[in-house]
């Protein structure tokens, strides 16, 4: 007999689970969080099984998320200062799976490290890709550029800049649900998983977008964003601690999303 899917998770502004023994701990630095909304249809081909689009008031998004890792580290070792510090440029999408369990996709991961990518590619298949990258400040103008190396699309690239705007005392709907997400979906192996994080509450200000050059979007096979965004934040950043994954264990196949 079969069992329904469970109802979605609330899009908390705090972590859903702890992770007392980490597998990873890092920093997210500087991000600039750009979002477009998009069909669901466009997105659920692209998901790992057993996840279905989340959406927010009929539609779902695609986010392309810069930023600087820093310190990458394993277990209770401390963070690597240079080849676990780089900056990063991802492509995201929002799932949910049939535990109700919210969670992100990415469909690509441009970093500037080169052994990291090649670690993250050989051991979690994770779509890491080696890219030309650099991160400049200033006043309250950030800019982000970045353009692919290796493996392909070779040239594949993003220029954003954002002007940082007033702090957010208390986020909106959509902005939890673009950034309050305590877990990443992906396929290992040809196995669904589920990634837990937590880190602190995210500082939120939201940006004005002075440029988006890119075709990074379209590069992970989403149709190519139109019009403004639905949503430009930039958070100063927060640590993060990575649980173990979680197997799918049991988990029924979800229901397609609603049209």
């Amino acid at each position: 007999m079969s069992t329904a899917p469970l109802a979605p998770e609330p899009v908390a502004p705090d972590p859903v689970h702890s992770t007392p023994r980490p597998l990873l701990t890092q920093s997210w630095l500087d991000l600039a969080f750009v979002h477009w909304a998009v069909d669901p249809a466009d997105v659920a081909p692209l998901l790992p099984a057993g996840t279905v689009p989340d959406m927010f008031d009929g539609a779902t998004y695609v986010g392309l998320v810069a930023f600087r890792m820093h310190r990458v580290g394993w277990l209770r070792l401390p963070g690597v200062p240079y080849l676990g510090t780089f900056p990063e440029t991802n492509v995201r999408l929002y799932t949910v799976d049939a535990l109700g369990r919210r969670g992100v996709v990415f469909r690509s991961l441009d970093a500037s490290r080169l052994i990291p990518v090649a670690i993250a590619r050989t051991f979690f298949r994770l779509p890491y890709l080696w890219s030309r990258m650099t991160i400049s400040r200033r006043a309250d103008t950030i800019s982000y550029h970045s353009r692919r190396r290796w493996p392909g699309p070779r040239g594949a690239h993003s220029s954003v800049t954002i002007r940082l705007g007033e702090r957010i005392e208390e986020p909106t709907a959509l902005e939890h649900f673009l950034t309050a997400r305590w877990g990443m979906h992906n396929s290992f192996f040809g196995q669904s998983m589920y990634l837990p994080n937590t880190h602190p509450r995210w500082p939120l200000h939201r940006a004005e977008l002075i440029e988006c050059h890119e075709n990074l979007v379209t590069a992970a096979g989403l149709p190519e964003p139109s019009g403004t965004p639905a949503s430009v934040l930039y958070s100063p950043g927060v640590a993060v601690r990575f649980g173990r994954p979680a197997r799918p264990s049991a988990i029924p196949a979800p229901r397609p999303p609603s049209p």
